[in-house]
């Protein structure tokens, strides 16, 4: 098991405001009760290995800056600038302390739960960092824990579970995604997505046990 405890899991966002189980604001195409299910299944044969498990948290204030509600007289899904980037204007989602918040998996099953958002001012995508730049903890925390290879899923594939990625790419790690326990805005945006993480060195699961446990072993 020694090598085992090298690699760890990051659930990304399954939070209520991104699934359509949930009826969620800011709901993920294919976000289902299965899929939920299907998601608390892996995460606790992971568990049930000694692996690490770490979640994701979007917990915005009311008046977080990307929330469309806070621009007067914008609209759902615009585009401003911000701090000289691009920034999609949401609906209002995973709000602090409200039911659209929350896990949807059992939340027993996590080391460790990483809240981002936090700050009015920024987005924050990435579960390591703000778009303002600031660090969350993951990171010490995975280095805490002699972490060095890191395997990913959750929602959204083109947004926050890439972020988290090549941000992890960034900090060293070595990097799987599993897009079977995925889903993302769109087909089109997920598969650029992909191949973007594809480029910066992130592994893509094709076959799911297989290529996993190859992953973890070696």
């Amino acid at each position: 098991m020694q090598k085992e405890k090298k690699t760890a899991i990051i659930v990304v966002d399954i939070q209520s405001d991104f699934t359509i189980f949930k009826k969620g604001s800011l709901a993920v195409e294919g976000t289902d009760e299965e899929y939920i299910k299907e998601v608390e299944k892996a995460t606790k044969n992971f568990k049930s290995l000694g692996i690490s498990i770490f979640a994701t948290q979007d917990w915005h204030p009311k008046n977080h800056i990307s929330f469309f509600t806070n621009h007067p007289g914008k609209k759902p899904f615009e585009v401003i600038k911000l701090h000289g980037k691009d920034q999609i204007l949401w609906p209002p989602h995973c709000v602090e302390e409200t039911s659209g918040a929350e896990i949807l998996i059992d939340k027993t099953l996590f080391r460790a739960i990483i809240k981002k958002g936090m700050d009015p001012q920024y987005d924050s995508y990435s579960g390591f960092q703000d778009d303002g730049g600031k660090k969350t903890e993951l990171n010490n925390l995975l280095n805490k824990e002699g972490i060095k290879k890191i395997i990913l899923y959750g929602i959204a594939l083109d947004y926050c579970v890439k972020a988290t990625a090549i941000d992890a790419i960034s900090e060293g790690y070595q990097v799987a995604l599993i897009p079977e326990l995925c889903r993302g805005v769109s087909s089109e945006s997920s598969q650029k997505a992909i191949e973007e993480m594809k480029s910066k060195g992130v592994i893509i699961f094709e076959k799911f046990e297989s290529d996993i446990f190859s992953f973890i072993q070696t």
